[in-house]
């Protein structure tokens, strides 16, 4: 059995009335387990440079609240992350984060090296950050938004911020089209770096099509803590009224023996929200593999970028793992053939400028012949 502590949040961040939660959570979950002098590795979502009132990151006072648990218990704290778009420390400075923890004894130090860790089959040996495997304690803070390619991203998503650098779009290229497969890589690296704690930020959520600026802030004031990542997942997509296993990344991970639905014990009170805006999510490719380049260029569900807001700055066209974009004079443009529909170039996307959509006939196809 595993504990989810579920707990309200004024939606303000008020930190007053924030702090005692977490320290609640920390003191419920880990307490015992953090010694004077652990190095202890926090892993907040940092995923592009960005405000806190936009939902992109873990807002920083949750970080703050652990970082202040941490020091009370004579631990060493370390915040680390390797972000999608722009260094760490221009998302730390962003996000508030930098001034948050002002005068704090913490180290920034953003994932450079990696190890090579065997995560079993299918895909053996793979590069980790060497901080977050080496950790005394490793401390885990995703953000609870949506993700156009996975549903949604929360506490195993969060873990792909463990694959430093590039390495991270050449994962995207393998996997390719098979969702299954890279959700099986989370599930994987999650069980790699096997976090000490979870706490998950859904104080502002967001909902649409996250996880990056396209996404829209939702208040949802609530803030969940468990040493199982994938528990916190399976409670989150309770509470928002969908299937566990709607989530690839649940669904993958009970198929791997990891903690079922009936076996989580929640404690406290967990809301029931049954209007959360999710991404849609549409076959990548259907009916004959003769046929999928065609739909791929013509009907499936595929990015698409908003002229008006787009600035041409390269982050889509220099992150793109399929190399599918390219700047075409004041516009940019995408080879839908090549896309393999993993959407970074929403994530990364500074301006909020790229979202996803399925063309007309794309829907028309899809009810025509049914499939979902």
């Amino acid at each position: 059995m595993s504990t989810v502590f579920v707990r309200k949040s004024p939606t303000d961040y008020n930190y007053q009335a924030l702090k005692p939660v977490i320290f609640e959570i920390m003191d419920s979950a880990v307490g015992g387990a953090i010694q004077k002098n652990s190095r202890v590795v926090i892993k907040p979502n940092l995923l592009a440079p960005a405000t806190p009132d936009k939902a992109v990151v873990t807002h920083p006072l949750i970080v703050k609240a652990v970082v202040e648990y941490l020091l009370d218990k004579g631990a060493k704290p370390q915040i680390s992350d390797s972000p999608a778009s722009g260094s760490m420390m221009k998302v730390l400075k962003n996000s508030g984060i930098i001034n948050a923890l002002e005068g704090l004894n913490v180290e920034y130090k953003e994932f450079k090296t990696s190890i090579y860790f065997d995560i079993g089959k299918p895909f053996k040996k793979i590069s980790i950050a060497e901080d977050a495997l080496n950790a005394d304690i490793f401390i885990n803070l995703p953000k609870l938004k949506t993700h156009t390619q996975m549903l949604l991203t929360l506490g195993v998503k969060n873990l792909f911020g463990c694959i430093v650098g590039l390495k991270k779009p050449e994962w995207h290229l393998r996997a390719g089209v098979d969702r299954e497969m890279f959700a099986g890589l989370l599930v994987k690296i999650q069980k790699a770096v096997s976090p000490t704690i979870t706490i998950l930020d859904g104080i502002l959520a967001m909902e649409g099509q996250g996880p990056g600026k396209s996404g829209k802030p939702r208040k949802l004031g609530v803030v969940m803590g468990s040493k199982d990542t994938v528990a916190i997942d399976i409670v989150v997509c309770r509470m928002l009224g969908i299937k566990p296993d709607n989530l690839l990344t649940n669904k993958i991970a009970g198929e791997e023996g990891f903690i079922k639905a009936d076996e989580i014990i929640i404690n406290g009170h967990l809301p029931e929200l049954r209007d959360f805006k999710f991404p849609e999510i549409t076959p990548i490719v259907f009916g004959p593999k003769r046929a999928h380049g065609f739909m791929r260029r013509h009907l499936v569900q595929r990015p698409v970028c908003d002229n008006s807001a787009c600035k041409m700055c390269g982050g889509c066209w220099n992150y793109c793992p399929a190399r599918a974009i390219k700047p075409g004079g004041i516009k940019i443009r995408f080879d839908y053939e090549k896309c393999i529909r993993c959407y970074c170039c929403i994530e990364v996307c500074p301006h909020g400028a790229l979202s996803a959509h399925e063309t007309i006939t794309g829907k028309i196809t899809r009810k025509l012949l049914k499939i979902k």
